[in-house]
């Protein structure tokens, strides 16, 4: 569902002026501003105003954690709402109550509807009854095209395992706008593709000042989505409603600033739902701290899919969190330890790691 200008049609309870547009100014009163009535796209209030004027008069409740998650319950039946600017995608239980939904909103705005979801910010959804795949098949090849690479020798691996990618800063420079460009395009891709995850991170850490060595490991990606263009997610519909997480760290990783590079995943069932690879705010001292942050990063991120499931009704006790380092674990779970870990400043961590205590077996 497309809602046209639909930040245009929130009315604003706040008194909010603005000046009159260039090139419009009245010839009678120039000076003047204007009251608006209606919300204006900037406009901090456009967002809850465009919420408020149907949505939730309608009987929807927002999400507790993503504001953009709406979901209405009549009787048995669940609507479930989630929006990005003016796209709607939305789904229930009951076809009655989805299609007085859609006709609800067409009568009140201007809008179109797409029909079953197939095709969303780029994204290509494949919908069956054994469950959903979700890929970029597409964007892949355009941008393989665009960048010249569609006839390049496919490769297995997005990263050469024995190389290390470090500031070359004596390495042939090339062009800037052009290497932003690419590392712009593969991170979009990263939204299905997380094998690709830390190659384009690892790359995107010299877009100040590209090299040669960087363009030929930006090639290499390409090269490997060359070799596996079809690759998407997989999100089967017989699964079972279990909460897992992740955590991984390359110690000391970057060559620059001795920082270690944090990997993390989360399972909802057997389908990955959320992934990272993001370097660290601190020096890790050690392979345990460095576990220790990353374990931290991931129980922050559980603890946010946690709440947000909650808004479906669904309640987890003790949520599993895999490390593969023993003495991480033990730092974890031995609060007298915690003194040799104050020293690292990541804001959250220790918060983060003592709800994870409390909920470890």
């Amino acid at each position: 569902m497309d809602v046209k200008s639909s930040f245009l049609n929130g009315f604003i309870e706040e008194e909010v002026y603005v000046r009159q547009p260039p090139g419009f100014e009245s010839a009678r009163i120039p000076d003047r501003v204007y009251k608006l009535r209606k919300a204006l796209y900037d406009l901090k209030q456009a967002p809850r105003a465009w919420y408020a004027r149907f949505l939730l008069k309608s009987g929807f409740v927002m999400g507790s954690v993503d504001k953009t998650l709406f979901l209405l319950i009549r009787g048995g039946d669940t609507l479930i709402l989630q929006i990005y600017v003016d796209d709607i995608i939305f789904g229930g239980s009951s076809h009655a109550l989805v299609s007085s939904f859609a006709e609800q909103m067409s009568r009140e705005f201007e809008m179109s509807l797409m029909g079953e979801l197939q095709f969303f910010l780029g994204l290509q959804i494949k919908q069956g009854p054994e469950g959903t795949f979700i890929h970029q098949v597409k964007y892949t090849r355009d941008i393989l095209k665009k960048f010249e690479m569609g006839d390049s020798k496919p490769m297995t691996t997005p990263k050469i395992t024995n190389t290390v990618i470090d500031a070359d800063e004596d390495g042939e420079a090339v062009d800037q706008k052009e290497f932003r460009g690419v590392i712009g395009s593969l991170l979009y891709l990263t939204a299905t593709r997380p094998d690709i995850q830390f190659a384009v991170c690892l790359c995107a850490r010299y877009q100040a000042s590209p090299r040669t060595s960087h363009r030929q490991a930006v090639k290499h990606i390409f090269r490997y989505l060359k070799f596996t263009p079809e690759l998407g997610l997989w999100y089967s519909s017989g699964f079972s409603l279990s909460l897992r997480g992740f955590s991984d760290a390359d110690h000391a990783g970057c060559r620059i600033d001795l920082k270690s590079t944090s990997g993390t995943c989360q399972f909802f069932g057997t389908s990955l739902v959320s992934w990272s690879s993001r370097k660290q705010a601190c020096v890790a001292l050690s392979t345990t701290e460095a576990e220790y942050v990353a374990a931290a990063s991931c129980c922050s991120q559980l603890l946010w899919i946690k709440a947000t499931l909650s808004d479906f009704g669904l309640r987890f006790g003790k949520i599993p969190l895999l490390v593969d380092s023993t003495s991480a674990i033990s730092v974890a779970k031995n609060p007298v330890l915690h003194t040799r870990t104050k020293h690292i400043e990541v804001e959250g961590v220790n918060n983060a790691l003592i709800k994870w205590e409390t909920s470890m077996d």
